[in-house]
């Protein structure tokens, strides 16, 4: 019996050491012990007329916070922010998303905002993906790109979204779904350096700022199943999106005869203003409302650093019935021929 206990014990070891092993080099340690986290500081931004400016500008155009944290009248092209709800939050309209997901209320009321977090808790929400509370944030909240985003931009748009109106509007906090909710602990990373501003007189670096910060890559990339960008096609197009304004598939805008090639400059500020090309009509999913406040100097530069990518054979055509494509293995109009 004593020789058996101690078989039993070296297999319960055996055991324990495979499945630590395991965890340690597959999804680690972090869905179990919370998100990765940097202590909070008692900074406070001063609210000058050019960051309120500048933040106003980020926010509402170039990385839409406000487009998110907003409701939408999509009985409009465009599907633009209701007025008077600004900043209010609002439930994510994307069917097929792995729970209840809602971005919250923004504005600085007390009671059902962010009227006490402090500067830092949303400087850290915003580029390092850990809540006021401390949990991690989906994804869905580009925290991951917005790293990039300079100390300075990331102050001016705290000091804007403390300028909002406050408004009274409970939103339900999200609820996703197993194992998404703690898988995503493992995704937020502490900023603790110092995150600069590209000169803006250099168009190519500070193209691919804005179109970091503007999230291009999010939508116009294929994924997978498991809604992982497929590696080699970034901004090819091919991404599917259903929600409340109907169903459209991303389109590709590298430089390709498949993608925007055909695009000039006058072109492409035409499209990201109006929501159409020519007179193809864009779905209202592309959020063209939000980039459309951008001013011709950043679309130009954009534009510039959108030209700049590799060219990627792969024709997206929403006027066409979905058909399987080989290059990115999902159903979308012309997958055929491809």
């Amino acid at each position: 019996m004593k020789k058996l206990g101690k078989i039993l014990l070296w297999a319960l070891g055996a055991c324990a050491a495979l499945l630590v092993t395991s965890i340690s080099l597959t999804i680690g340690w972090r869905p179990f012990i919370g998100p990765k986290t940097r202590p909070l500081t008692s900074i406070k931004f001063e609210a000058t007329p050019q960051r309120l400016e500048r933040g106003r500008y980020i926010a509402n155009g170039l990385s839409g916070c406000l487009h998110c944290h907003s409701q939408h009248d999509v009985t409009q092209h465009g599907a633009p922010v209701k007025i008077g709800t600004e900043g209010g939050g609002e439930r994510m309209p994307f069917a097929h998303l792995p729970g209840q997901i809602f971005a919250p209320n923004i504005t600085p009321d007390p009671e059902t905002g962010a009227g006490n977090w402090s500067d830092d808790q949303l400087a850290r929400a915003i580029r390092e993906g850990v809540g006021h509370d401390g949990r991690a944030l989906f994804t869905m909240m580009p925290y991951e790109r917005f790293r990039s985003m300079s100390d300075e931009d990331v102050a001016s748009v705290v000091v804007y979204v403390r300028s909002l109106p406050p408004l009274r509007h409970e939103v339900p906090a999200t609820e996703l779904v197993f194992p998404v909710k703690y898988l995503i602990r493992s995704a937020p990373q502490p900023i603790n350096h110092v995150v600069t501003t590209p000169d803006p007189s250099n168009q190519l670096q500070w193209g691919a700022y804005l179109v970091n910060l503007g999230g291009c890559i999010d939508c116009h990339s294929p994924v997978d199943n498991h809604h992982q960008r497929l590696p080699g096609l970034e901004f090819s197009g091919g991404q599917p999106f259903s929600g409340d304004w109907g169903s459209a598939v991303s389109v590709n805008i590298t430089p390709d005869a498949s993608g925007i090639s055909y695009y000039d400059e006058a072109l492409f500020i035409q499209a990201i203003r109006t929501g159409y090309v020519r007179a193809r009509k864009l779905s209202s999913v592309m959020p063209f409302v939000a980039y459309g406040q951008l001013s011709d100097s950043d679309l130009k530069a954009m534009f510039t650093y959108l030209h700049t990518l590799s060219p990627i054979k792969h024709r997206v055509e929403n006027s066409l019935p979905p058909t399987y494509c080989k290059v990115c293995r999902q159903k979308h109009g012309a997958g055929d021929q491809n």
